[in-house]
């Protein structure tokens, strides 16, 4: 215990600092040790990891890209990849295995379950931001409830953007970095072309 206790002090107070190198294990050790630490940062993250923050827990001259596709290799046949994503790189699950997780989340949490109409808001703020409650309603021909935005919003899908030049300024929606990250998208510039159908008479 007493052992433990001193590892843990800050090297301020004399402890060890955080030994990024690994100068004492042979190469091979060494870099299996450094793509153990990128898993165990990226499983420990709820959000994608950046490439300067991985960087931090692995060997000054050591490719974070290397280690990557190494641990990538590794999963193959797993049902979950290291993707890169906006942002860096996260954990997620294979799209196969997509009909499993919803019929496991229809047991539980469906926080991420989405109405027909929240889906066609989220899709049209999108495609149309920035977009006021205005903007929406044209495009639906009704209002678009408080409450829908606001369940949105919760899900950190929007957010609020810059104030619409119309009259009184009010605010406008855009879409976020969860957004992107829920769809599988770098950029809004990734989202599929529209295509525009029109119904004649």
């Amino acid at each position: 215990m007493t052992v433990a206790t001193r590892k843990r002090k800050p090297a301020d107070e004399g402890g060890a600092p955080f030994d990024r190198e690994l100068d004492d294990l042979p190469q091979e050790l060494r870099w299996r040790e450094w793509m153990g630490r990128i898993e165990a940062v990226l499983f420990a993250s709820a959000s994608p990891v950046g490439r300067e923050d991985l960087a931090r827990v692995v060997g000054q001259g050591a490719s974070v890209e290397m280690l990557i596709e190494d641990i990538q290799a590794e999963l193959t046949g797993r049902p979950y990849e290291l993707a890169q994503v906006t942002g860096g790189w996260m954990f997620r699950t294979r799209t196969q295995f997509a009909d499993a997780i919803k019929a496991a989340a229809d047991l539980g949490d469906r926080s991420l379950a989405f109405t027909e109409m929240e889906m066609g808001v989220l899709c049209a703020i999108a495609y149309h931001q920035p977009i006021d409650r205005a903007g929406l309603a044209d495009i639906f021909g009704k209002e678009v409830s408080r409450d829908l935005l606001a369940r949105l919003r919760y899900k950190d899908l929007i957010a609020s953007g810059p104030r619409s030049p119309r009259p009184g300024a009010p605010h406008t929606f855009v879409t976020t970095e969860t957004f992107l990250v829920t769809f599988d998208l770098q950029s809004v510039r990734d989202l599929p072309e529209l295509e525009l159908q029109r119904n004649e008479g």
